[in-house]
């Protein structure tokens, strides 16, 4: 079978195509041929050995694929061939075949097409853990999403209109911020580019309350990270949530006097672990969102679709924060 292999640090022109040879099901185990791949951010930091993960070299990036079960393994329950999927592998997805283990996999609606499957599981399931589970958030309230045109982002602003929530949506263009109204956000931000001074972020910290109204955000879901997290704390309201997700643009150091100011609480959101540590609650969300695709409340926006040979391309697209909504890969 083909593989896209990760065989040094690097970015993504130091991976190469290569012939590997055909997965077999351990015990618990299934092997998935995989239709579609969906690239995240993870996929960006791990073949830079920067992820919480460092797998063994030479290995698939690739956290998130959608396919087809081939064969089952011993004491597999619940999954059959030719069963549709998706299933999270955390690495190794940009295979022809993969073998995962049944836990980590959930069957997919006849309707939908492997692309959107392929980033539904991840991003989704990120937000909702995050919004629902995390954060609490209550119909009513203001919701602020730095990042509204990316993965996670675009699927926190379905899910918190779906919630109840005012919605605003913040990006660096306005093409993305337009995306994000398009999904359904009531307002949007374009905040600037690159390096902030303190007096700059002080000025987009009014931005965002002028944004979000007088009293700021309740929840703020942070998928940037950098010099944009402070400004977004300081115009939070009384008793907010900030929801700490990603890091794309740097890893902040934010001042906890505001945190004491406001009575702000800064809450970590790790959905891979609350994968492996909730197992039940996860289910219940999949659940959840498999209803919510159905009744046509989400749904996947994939915006570029790259085939196998060109995988490079997408997590490259992906690193430079240029898409919208979700980069695919298809196995042709």
């Amino acid at each position: 079978m083909r593989a896209i292999l990760s065989k040094a640090v690097g970015g993504p022109e130091t991976l190469s195509l290569e012939e590997m040879e055909d997965p077999t099901p351990g015990k618990g185990q299934v092997v998935i041929e995989v239709k579609a791949v969906g690239i995240n951010f993870p996929d960006v930091l791990i073949i830079e050995d920067k992820y919480q993960f460092k797998p063994q070299r030479p290995f698939a990036p690739g956290g998130e694929i959608a396919g087809v079960v081939e064969a089952v393994g011993e004491g597999v329950k619940g999954f059959r061939k030719g069963d549709r999927v998706a299933a999270m592998t955390g690495w190794g997805g940009l295979q022809e075949r993969v073998a995962v283990h049944a836990g980590r996999c959930m069957k997919i609606p006849d309707a939908m097409p492997f692309t959107e499957a392929a980033g539904f599981l991840m991003t989704y399931g990120t937000a909702y853990y995050a919004l629902k589970d995390r954060a609490g958030l209550k119909a009513g309230e203001t919701l602020f999403i730095p990042g509204a045109a990316g993965g996670v982002g675009s699927a926190a602003v379905e899910l918190g209109k779906a919630m109840g929530a005012r919605v605003v949506a913040a990006a660096s263009t306005n093409d993305k911020v337009q995306f994000a109204l398009e999904l359904g956000a009531d307002n949007g931000l374009i905040y600037p580019s690159g390096e902030m001074d303190k007096a700059a972020q002080k000025e987009l910290s009014g931005e965002i309350k002028l944004a979000c109204g007088r009293d700021g955000p309740d929840v703020v879901l942070d998928v940037v990270g950098g010099g944009y997290a402070e400004p977004a704390l300081r115009a939070m309201d009384w008793n907010g949530r900030f929801l700490v997700v990603g890091f794309p643009a740097g890893i902040p150091a934010l001042p906890l006097n505001l945190t004491l100011l406001k009575s702000v609480s800064v809450i970590g959101v790790f959905w891979g672990a609350h994968v492996e540590r909730e197992p039940e609650l996860h289910a219940a969300n999949m659940a959840d969102l498999v209803r919510f695709y159905a009744e046509g409340t989400i749904r996947p926006r994939v915006s570029k679709v790259f085939p196998f040979a060109r995988a490079g391309e997408a997590i490259a697209a992906l690193a430079g924060r240029s898409a919208l909504g979700k980069v695919v890969v298809e196995v042709e």
